[in-house]
């Protein structure tokens, strides 16, 4: 069977997937379900093994059992295998926030794990005494209580003050000491 090549769309770039088994369904237009295997993960799509052939461009939805479901569009399809990329999610509107602390750009990344949830490993884009700025694998909504790990602190709880596709801005429960924060800076590297 020849493959069926990707559609391109304009800034396309590939983010690295997270290896998962996951069992899930996939249903397509007609309504039809199929048992599917995700077998890679980003906050943008998914790879899945799938029993039926799909068509590049073809919408369907992907569920998996207490994760919910999320629309989708088949990218390439090839020997029972296939990328899907999620629908993009309808932003929500952020108002403007004063900001009580200066923010920091850091490259690095932290555990970060939502309440009933597994812990993932996130890059940390900035970070204050009051929070932090992290790209996102499972998005919260705002008021979500996060637990925040870095490497040599103990677990810290955040609220999802703002969430903006799959970044989010935290506000920690507790201060950060303005020491400890210098600690964590050099911990993670930032200039």
């Amino acid at each position: 069977m020849p493959e069926t090549q990707p559609k391109q769309t304009s800034g396309d770039r590939r983010r690295p997937r997270r290896a998962v088994d996951m069992r899930g369904y996939l249903t397509r237009p007609d309504g039809i379900r199929h048992v599917i295997k995700l077998t890679d993960l980003n906050y943008g799509g998914c790879g899945v093994q799938v029993p039926v052939e799909l068509q590049v461009g073809e919408p369907v939805e992907v569920a998996v059992l207490s994760r919910g479901s999320i629309a989708a569009e088949v990218r390439w399809y090839r020997d029972g295998k296939a990328g899907l990329v999620f629908e993009p999610i309808a932003e929500e509107v952020r108002k403007q926030v004063e900001r009580r602390a200066g923010r920091v750009e850091v490259p690095g990344e932290i555990g970060l794990k939502a309440m009933g949830r597994g812990t993932y490993r996130v890059r940390v884009l900035d970070l204050s005494t009051d929070g932090c700025k992290v790209e996102l694998v499972e998005r919260p909504s705002v008021g979500d209580v996060m637990l925040v790990k870095f490497e040599g602190i103990e677990t810290m709880e955040g609220e999802a003050a703002w969430v903006d596709g799959y970044t989010a801005g935290l506000r920690f429960q507790h201060r950060i000491h303005p020491a400890v924060l210098e600690l964590m800076l050099q911990r993670l590297g930032a200039a």
